[in-house]
């Protein structure tokens, strides 16, 4: 079989495509040939920099992907050949990544993919649709647990729509019952978030952005789902609700400074979000992977330029190629195909 590995830190040129034998499942494992292996930040991220160690001397890239189980291992009866599923967190304490023809997995990072969604769509899950459930779930007063009405009356602020994350927690947060109101860049970003089911898309360069927000949320927004907390900080804090969150997972920019005595009068919380961390978190994690999973089968995550997000594809050889275009912020959702 066909994997990509990397044996040092460095640019994509590290990344190699080599052969290797079948691995066999274990008890309580299962085999997956990937149709579709999704590339995250982090993925490049691990690969480029040296304050990421590698946890093994070769790494099989790619937390999350869509496939078919072909054999299952010891004391597996959830899951069957033949079964369509979707992983999360297949790097995670395994050096199993989705960047290959086939790879072994414990059950706990592997779920069912309805027959009506693509293996695109299972690529797509996993580190995104687990980091918006997270975000739509810490504010005080959210449930813990995502379903239709579970979101009613919540107000719900995504910066970035047009990125995964946002795309997920806008498709998320719509599913679930609440108002979504998302900042884009341009027009193009504008009608992929409103493809993605936002109810209110506002350029945050042009015009007032608070004004705009302010319109559709009187008494301020519930959660905000922040991809540049430094950089749009004073928007939500202008439009956030009396105890509202801001759920910050990501930033280029690693500091912010905070105005104390605003965010006393506002009752801010801030929740700084890690979808992938330990065995304990993950294990936390599986009453939000079906959550997504139902949503899957609600018709209510789908992908591509119609969904508002469109699909990069490259094959397996070019996953140099693929993780290139993800650092230089290709708009979509890249995809590597195993079986190109």
């Amino acid at each position: 079989m066909k994997a990509i590995v990397y044996r040092e830190i460095g640019d994509p040129s590290v990344l190699k495509l080599i052969e290797r034998d079948v691995p066999e499942p274990g008890p309580g494992e299962v085999r997956i040939r990937i149709h579709a292996s999704g590339v995250n930040p982090t993925d490049w991220r691990a690969r480029s920099s040296s304050e990421w160690p590698m946890p093994y001397p070769e790494v099989t890239p790619h937390h999350d992907g869509g496939g078919v189980i072909d054999a299952v291992g010891p004391g597996v009866e959830t899951l069957a050949p033949g079964d369509r599923v979707w992983v999360m967190s297949a790097g995670l304490g395994y050096n199993t990544g989705t960047a290959q023809e086939l790879t072994v997995l414990p059950t706990s990072k592997v779920w069912p993919l309805p027959e009506d969604a693509s293996f695109e769509v299972g690529a797509a899950l996993g580190i995104p649709a687990l980091t918006a459930h997270r975000a739509l779930t810490v504010a005080e007063g959210a449930p813990r647990r995502l379903a239709p009405k579970a979101l009613d009356g919540f107000t719900v602020l995504v910066t970035g729509g047009a990125g995964a994350v946002g795309h997920a927690t806008i498709q998320l947060a719509r599913w679930a019952g609440a108002t979504v109101i998302t900042t884009v860049s341009g027009p193009e970003k504008a009608a992929l978030a409103t493809a993605a089911g936002a109810h209110h898309v506002v350029n945050y360069r042009e015009g007032d952005p608070v004004a705009e927000i302010r319109a559709v949320a009187q008494d301020g927004v519930d959660v905000v789902v922040e991809v540049a907390v430094a950089e749009n900080l004073d928007v939500d804090l202008a439009v956030l609700k009396n105890s509202g969150t801001i759920a910050v997972y990501n930033d280029d920019n690693p500091k912010v400074e905070l105005n104390i005595l605003q965010n006393i009068g506002l009752d801010t919380r801030f929740q700084f979000l890690l979808a992938l961390s330990t065995d304990e978190r993950m294990a936390r994690m599986a009453g939000a992977a079906d959550d997504v999973t139902a949503a899957v089968r609600d018709g209510a995550m789908g992908v591509g330029e119609e969904h508002g997000l469109p699909v990069l594809r490259f094959p397996l050889a070019e996953t140099a190629a693929a993780q290139l275009a993800s650092q230089n912020g290709a708009v979509g959702k890249v995809i590597v195909d195993p079986t190109a």
